[in-house]
């Protein structure tokens, strides 16, 4: 495996009385494609900077493979980085733009020759050897800023907003080749975004931040599948997100995948009423909560389902908006007078006739218990009275872990 570990230590910086990192720790395997995702401001690219050597921290350490780099200048760690604006000669020609470095260094020059057509073969250039900068298309700039930064053969490439200047269309297919040339190359890419599309496309893991704090690293599966805040949940992808108090909770007779037990969970909504979700989080009745279910994630019909399983949430509603987009239709459906719930529906078939499921119709929606995820444990209420002639529900042990 190519590339170095990349160990940040409660790395704290401030700018004046703006906080933009608190203690951030992390470790970034060998190889990895790690992404830095979240809003404007909410530190990372202060964080890749601290990694390249053009800011310094207040506090904390930063190590690569083990070793110290914060007294490092930037030309002597084994980093290079992609900014957002190419930072091109726009004087030279792509060839020599990717060559600097090597002659810099005074490489002989068969050995230039070679390198630089080797990574301009690597990014699909070697027919724009010749052009200037200003001849070139926006994702032809970008990759050669990218081989210029390889040629160097860094441990680490840093990725800075690198597509945020592209149309949609090609930032999606720089992507591809962006997460091709990570295969071919292996080393560690730490990757900058505001776009959460691009970190769930590309990454190995991410790590979620927001007001300069870490708030989830994971997989791109975890992150989407399983948020760890209501911060996350909002951020990453399109969701119903509602607070509520659990009521009841039992055991199932089933096993989470790593092994632990599964509950589900009633919970008292105030803007949808009783809700079931599933959880492995222990939780008794009487906590406060918030609770997610992706919009994806719900069935949504104008006729009526024949069977209601026990372990199915079921409403009834009228479409307030729906919103054609081609492959899929967004569907706004209110429920009990004014809560909105957002639903996706794909269309995996051919239609003459249209979206079937228009405004103002009435709707039925459903999802599974198993499908809703609860995302953070917060206070205690007083717990529900017990149903006449019942014990009360005592659940399992009190929550922990993800206070």
């Amino acid at each position: 495996m190519k590339g170095s570990d990349v160990v940040i230590e409660d790395v704290s910086k401030d700018f004046g009385d703006f906080p933009a990192l608190n203690r951030v720790s992390l470790k970034i395997n060998k190889g990895e494609f790690f992404s830095l995702l979240g809003p404007s401001g909410c530190g990372k690219t202060t964080l890749l900077r601290i990694i390249a050597g053009f800011e310094s921290p207040d506090a904390g350490t930063v190590t690569l493979e083990g070793r110290d780099v914060l007294p490092l200048p930037p030309n002597r760690r084994q980093v290079n980085t992609v900014f957002q604006n190419y930072a091109l000669f726009p004087h030279l020609s792509v060839f020599e733009n990717v060559a600097f470095s090597l002659r810099l260094r005074k490489r002989p020059k068969d050995e230039v020759f070679e390198q630089v057509n080797r990574y301009l073969r690597l990014v699909q250039l070697e027919a724009h050897a010749g052009k200037k900068p200003n001849q070139l298309s926006g994702g032809q700039k970008q990759r050669v800023a990218i081989a210029r930064a390889l040629i160097n053969e860094p441990e680490v490439l840093l990725l800075d907003e690198p597509l945020s200047a592209l149309d949609a269309k090609l930032r999606q297919h720089m992507l591809i080749e962006l997460d091709q040339i990570h295969d071919k190359i292996g080393i560690t890419f730490i990757y900058v975004t505001h776009d959460q599309q691009e970190a769930l496309s590309v990454s190995d893991r991410i790590a979620v931040m927001n007001q300069g704090d870490v708030l989830q690293v994971g997989t791109p599966h975890e992150i989407y599948e399983s948020p760890a805040t209501d911060f996350v949940a909002r951020f990453i992808g399109d969701t119903n997100l509602f607070d509520g108090t659990v009521a009841a909770v039992a055991r199932l007779e089933k096993e989470d995948p790593s092994g632990g037990d599964v509950y589900l969970a009633e919970l008292d909504v105030p803007e949808l009423g009783r809700i079931k979700v599933t959880t492995v989080d222990r939780v008794e009745p009487g906590r406060e909560v918030s609770f997610t279910v992706r919009p994806e994630k719900i069935v949504i019909s104008k006729e009526k389902p024949a069977t209601q399983r026990d372990d199915i949430n079921f409403f009834t509603g009228f479409v307030d908006e729906p919103i054609y987009s081609g492959f899929q239709t967004k569907f706004y459906v209110k429920v009990r007078e004014k809560t909105l719930i957002r639903v996706m529906k794909q269309h995996a078939n051919y239609s003459d006739e249209g979206p079937d499921i228009v405004w103002k119709d009435e709707v039925f929606i459903s999802w599974s218990a198993d499908d809703g995820y609860i995302v953070e444990l917060k206070g205690m209420t007083a717990p529900p009275p017990p149903a006449e002639g019942q014990p009360v529900n005592g659940g399992p042990p009190p929550a922990g872990g993800r206070e």
